[in-house]
C-alpha cells in the first residue's frame, strides 16, 4: 500500500522506489503555504481546492494511485500528501480533515 515519505537532505538518503515528490513547487504541491495560513487552514484550503477541481482529482487517481508520496513535512504532522493519498485511494477528504486533534496549528 502506498504511504507518505519524508524527504531528507541527509547524506546517502535516496528517494524510495515508486515514490513521487509532491512538495512545493512540484505539480502536486499545496498552493497554500503553511507559513502563511497555518497547517490546519492550509490543509482545509487545499481540500476545498481539490473539491472544486474534479479534473485534478482524476489526475491524482490516475498518476498517484499506488505510489508513495514524498514531502518535507514531518510524518507525525498532517500534510497535504495525506489528502493526495486519500484522493488516490478514493477515500473522502472529510475522513482525514475531521480527525480529532487537528485544530491545533
Amino acid at each position: 500500500m502506498s504511504e507518505r515519505v519524508q524527504l531528507r537532505r541527509a547524506r546517502g538518503w535516496r528517494k524510495p522506489e515508486h515514490t513521487i515528490i509532491v512538495s512545493r513547487p512540484s505539480r502536486w504541491g499545496n498552493p497554500y503555504p503553511v507559513r502563511v495560513y497555518g497547517r490546519n487552514q492550509a490543509l482545509r484550503l487545499y481540500a476545498e481546492h481539490l473539491r472544486q477541481h474534479p479534473h485534478v482529482c482524476s489526475a491524482i487517481r490516475e498518476e498517484l494511485a499506488g505510489r508513495n508520496l514524498a514531502c518535507w513535512c514531518r510524518l507525525d504532522e498532517p500534510c497535504h500528501a495525506d489528502l493526495l493519498l486519500c484522493v488516490a485511494r478514493g477515500i473522502p477528504l472529510d475522513a482525514l480533515l475531521d480527525k480529532p486533534g487537528e485544530d491545533e496549528v
